[in-house]
């Protein structure tokens, strides 16, 4: 079992400390969905929403939500990324949102893709509540990373 690392030796948490690490290319991609109702799912389509561009508007949250992970996020580390990509695929009833972040750093970029996944939904539902209430966030995860002392990871999915 792994080490966790945001402990220090008096089991408080603590920035860990990346001085030393080396730099190289990293990069993490994340995904999740929401689900929403064919009526709603229409709306997003055909871009019939009072709010304007649902997918547009949301796009940029995540993108922002990447750059801006380490003030929400409390032992991440300010990353100078390289790249934030955000691409959706609509379904009958979901919108699958996937991320893509790179960096050329100390540290990964997890943190920043699951976390532009994550605004990214949070908009579309913001984007539609006029219309539906119950929509449904869910199924967020890290699908590879790459890059660091740990190596490649990639989800069996």
């Amino acid at each position: 079992m792994a080490e966790l690392t945001h402990f220090n030796t008096q089991g408080r948490a603590h920035m860990v400390d990346v001085t030393e690490k080396e730099v190289t290319c990293r990069r993490a991609a994340a995904a999740g969905e929401i689900r929403v109702s064919p009526e709603t799912m229409a709306h997003i389509r055909q871009g019939t929403l009072n709010k304007g561009d649902v997918l547009a508007v949301a796009q940029v949250a995540g993108i922002q939500a990447a750059k801006h992970t380490w003030e929400l996020i409390p032992m991440c580390h300010q990353v100078p990324l390289t790249g934030v990509n955000l691409t959706f695929s609509l379904g009958e009833t979901a919108v699958e949102i996937r991320a893509e972040v790179t960096c050329t750093g100390v540290t990964g970029v997890e943190m920043e893709a699951l976390s532009a996944v994550s605004a990214a939904a949070l908009t579309i539902y913001d984007m539609c509540k006029a219309v539906q209430r119950d929509m449904e966030i869910g199924n967020i995860r890290l699908l590879e990373k790459s890059g660091g002392r740990s190596g490649t990871y990639s989800r069996e999915e």
